[in-house]
């Protein structure tokens, strides 16, 4: 038995180093992989587990593709540059609070889609604009980009890592909403002020200059009106339940997206915003798709159990001392499928040794995007290159200057990892 699901792993891994030499996509090449190992497992090719994988993740899909569309709708409308614009107006004089506001500004498009790449593409041009006006080099201000956009990825109530070892380990999503939260502010903000604490003077004629300008109709009690009927429906599911139905994270992001299209100053092109989202999408909801029929074809070939047997029987302090680096490593070579594929027998494991397993599992979620920026995908990292037009070198510069925060979050994390009991209050959120 062990034998025969080594050899499918083998031959899983073979077809995906193939795949890459070949230079497939990762989706593709994770296809390639689950295609092998079901044609020698079976001797056929196996459509009923195929399809079934193909939609395992098809409710996450629909969240992130509404919630996408509900920050697009907003970025259209002026909502995003009319919030920037006006914490550097109001706050330019004051640099920590200007860069406590640019940070939670950093953290909303990620933690409402789960996907760093939103942060980066919705507003990492704008932020950084500011920060190189105070006087920060391109290459920390890139790395503060990326930094927060892996920790706005790993924010709740949206957190991809979380869910899917939470669904894949018959776990609910409950209870995460305050150590996501802590972990990704705690992350987002060290990074901030480790790289941009110290600075020039904000010049804010510059500053406006370079910053598009919002509708002029545009105004605060206009931004917050989606964000009040989101997060109220979201809070009315939580304080009463029985008399609220549930609506589900999907349609809330429609009701708030409509809200967008009642406040909006001008005329949005709802049609083309959509076809925009979902076209931009296509990447991730392909390696969604690709993700659950990987981790379907490995547990009907036992290869998924001979994996979750090799990391449940590793020793405790082991994994103390590796999985700082086990994590973010694996997310660079598998993304999202490191989650299913890993994540769940270490819950199961640190379940079975007596530690918290949501505040365990809240832990690794934060570590995995980070590696986001480390090959062969490194789906953000280039992302974030791509949209501040850095001209720097990817890793002597830009992964370097990461290094030292990602390290201080990922020390952080595993501290929280090993006192997981103690920290069993945060549960409460």
């Amino acid at each position: 038995m062990f034998v025969y699901a080594s050899f499918i792993l083998v031959v899983m891994v073979v077809a995906f180093v193939a795949a890459r030499w070949f230079k497939l996509t990762i989706e593709l090449s994770m296809f390639a992989a689950a295609l092998a190992g079901a044609i020698v497992h079976t001797r056929s090719l196996p459509l009923r587990h195929i399809v079934e994988g193909a939609f395992t993740y098809y409710d996450v899909c629909l969240i992130f593709i509404t919630a996408t569309f509900f920050i697009n709708l907003l970025k259209e409308a002026g909502g995003i540059i009319f919030m920037v614009r006006s914490i550097v107006s109001t706050f330019h004089r004051r640099r920590s609070i200007c860069l406590i506001l640019l940070t939670c500004i950093l953290l909303v498009p990620g933690a409402l889609t789960g996907a760093g790449a939103a942060t980066v593409l919705t507003v990492g041009s704008l932020v950084g604009t500011v920060l190189m006006c105070m006087g920060v080099s391109q290459t920390r201000t890139l790395a503060i980009i990326f930094l927060c956009a892996a920790m706005s990825a790993a924010a709740p109530p949206v957190n991809l890592w979380a869910m899917m070892a939470a669904a894949g380990s018959n776990m609910p999503y409950v209870g995460f909403m305050l150590p996501l939260l802590v972990l990704t502010l705690i992350g987002a903000l060290l990074s901030m002020f480790m790289l941009a604490g110290k600075g020039a003077p904000i010049d804010l004629e510059k500053v406006l200059q370079e910053l598009p300008e919002p509708p002029q109709e545009m105004s605060w009690g206009r931004v917050s009106i989606p964000f009040v009927v989101f997060f109220g429906l979201v809070l009315a599911g939580r304080l009463w339940p029985f008399h609220v139905p549930i609506l589900g994270l999907p349609f809330m992001f429609l009701l708030a997206s409509i809200a967008v299209f009642f406040i909006s100053p001008k005329k949005l092109p709802i049609l083309d915003i959509a076809g925009n989202t979902v076209r931009s999408l296509i990447p991730l909801v392909g390696i969604m798709i690709v993700v659950g029929i990987l981790i379907q074809i490995m547990a009907l070939s036992g290869a998924r159990g001979l994996i979750s047997l090799a990391v449940v029987t590793l020793p405790l302090g082991l994994l103390y001392v590796t999985l700082f680096l086990i994590l973010p490593i694996s997310e660079g070579l598998l993304q999202y499928a490191v989650a299913p594929l890993l994540g769940v027998p270490l819950i199961l494991l640190f379940n079975m040794k007596g530690l918290n397993p949501i505040i365990a599992l809240s832990a690794m979620a934060v570590m995995w995007p980070l590696g986001d920026c480390l090959p062969p995908t490194a789906v953000v990292g280039r992302a974030a290159v791509i949209e501040l037009k850095y001209t720097g070198h990817y890793y002597k510069d830009f992964v370097k200057t990461c290094a030292i925060p990602a390290a201080c979050i990922l020390l952080i994390c595993t501290l929280f990892l090993i006192f997981s009991n103690k920290l069993s209050f945060l549960i409460g959120g």
